[in-house]
């Protein structure tokens, strides 16, 4: 067994790694969602700090499914081939989630006043969405992703994001 902070414990711990991650987004997102309260519900344009802590979140959602995609998913697609059906799947929802993340970066560029609710309205549906893909995926892959073999990259370069500072 690799101690944890060598680059080989590292790797061997990329599934648990992988939850840290959607732990840290779920955990934005939900503060994000918060924030839309605190900006309260008449407002008509969010404030200044919530588009860019919007803006931020989807520009790291973004980098981590795209990282899986051409990361991670495309090691598993070759070592472990029974879980091509599964990656397919969630190939499939990362494209739903670039389509929301798309809405919301739209909304928030719009030079006119664009409702809160719209927005609460698409981060909504981001948090169901997200909530059961990040289970399903955890559960699908985190035993296979930490049983990967080889060199294959650093966890940012198979995952898209390094794992959040714990704490």
């Amino acid at each position: 067994m690799h101690p944890p902070d060598s680059p080989a414990g590292r790797l061997a711990a990329v599934g648990n790694q992988m939850i840290e991650i959607h732990l840290w987004l779920g955990a934005e997102l939900a503060r994000l969602r918060a924030s839309l309260d605190a900006d309260g519900p008449g407002e008509a344009r969010p404030s200044r700090d919530l588009r860019a802590h919007c803006l931020t979140f989807c520009a790291a959602l973004g980098r981590h499914h795209t990282g899986e995609d051409d990361g991670a998913f495309r090691l598993l697609a070759d070592q472990v081939p029974e879980l091509r059906p599964v990656l397919a799947n969630l190939i499939a929802d990362h494209e739903v989630v670039a389509g929301i993340l798309g809405r919301v970066e739209e909304l928030l560029g719009d030079p006119t006043p664009v409702p809160v609710a719209r927005l609460r309205a698409e981060l909504d549906g981001l948090a169901a969405l997200l909530e059961s893909h990040f289970r399903y995926e955890e559960k699908r892959l985190v035993t296979a992703l930490n049983a990967l073999t080889g060199r294959p990259g650093t966890v940012e370069e198979l995952l898209g994001l390094a794992a959040p500072p714990v704490g």
